[in-house]
């Protein structure tokens, strides 16, 4: 049967990712409960798993509060102290919900134990829910990890494969892509990919899902192999042209960017 995959707006830019089949539903990193609760009441749908990226509050906060209208597990990172009980689960895991089986990709860097959960597609495009690891057009503050562990989790969601549907956590996209251009004022793609978000969020809609396909193309901290992208990270202090080097000069100054 087919799914329907919707975002839910949670605090001022974060999203509660919701899958449901018209009866069963699974929601991904919920912050806060209150939105998956209305969403469940509108479409009478029966909760039937919790999806956990990571442990900060915006992503954990409403689990406690959902547990009552919980119809299975809580699944989360085995590394990180999400609110118990919990399913915990290690990179190369498989979790079903909805009967999607779902494989559990290790992506540390934003906090150490960070996972990602990826389903490779039978009736339509692949999905993967990435928490704060991958936005469009840029990626999550390094809190707990290196510049290397980020390099490399971003290098193992970049081999996805191209239709595959990014199902980030925040609405960063805007803001993101700014700075994306700074970086490579000559990317074609992303000037275009630019205007196409702002006509998006100004007819009030997510710019989310990307695709992988997209994020390869416009997202600098994706493309720390390609010319421009070097020269950009080599004026803001990076000391060679190694991939974590660029990437960590990258965020450096995204940290910075206003």
């Amino acid at each position: 049967c087919a799914m329907d995959l919707i975002a839910l707006p949670a605090f001022t830019d974060n999203y509660i990712w919701m899958l449901h089949d018209g009866t069963n539903a699974v929601v991904v990193d919920p912050g806060e409960a209150a939105p998956v609760l209305a969403a469940l009441d509108e479409r009478h749908l029966a909760l039937s798993a919790i999806l956990v990226t990571h442990y900060h509050g915006d992503h954990v906060g409403g689990v406690d509060a959902l547990r009552a209208r919980l119809h299975g597990p809580v699944y989360g990172p085995r590394r990180e102290s999400i609110p118990a009980p919990f399913v915990p689960l290690d990179d190369g895991d498989e979790v079903e919900v909805l009967g999607l089986p779902f494989r559990v990709i290790d992506v540390p860097g934003h906090t150490a134990g960070h996972i990602a959960y990826f389903h490779a597609g039978r009736d339509g495009a692949p999905i993967l829910f990435c928490g704060d690891t991958l936005f469009s057009g840029g990626c999550g503050r390094l809190f707990e990890g290196t510049a290397e562990q980020m390099h490399a989790s971003l290098a193992r969601l970049a081999e996805l494969p191209g239709e595959t549907r990014v199902c980030c956590a925040h609405e960063y996209t805007l803001s993101n892509l700014k700075f994306a251009r700074a970086v490579e004022p000559g990317n074609a793609a992303l000037a275009r990919y630019a205007a196409d978000c702002e006509a998006t969020r100004a007819a009030g809609r997510p710019t989310l899902p990307s695709r992988i396909a997209v994020e390869r193309e416009i997202n600098p901290f994706l493309r720390c192999g390609h010319d421009e992208v070097v020269r950009a990270a080599a004026a803001h202090g990076a000391t060679s042209a190694a991939g974590p080097e660029v990437f960590a000069a990258l965020r450096r100054w995204k940290n910075d960017f206003r």
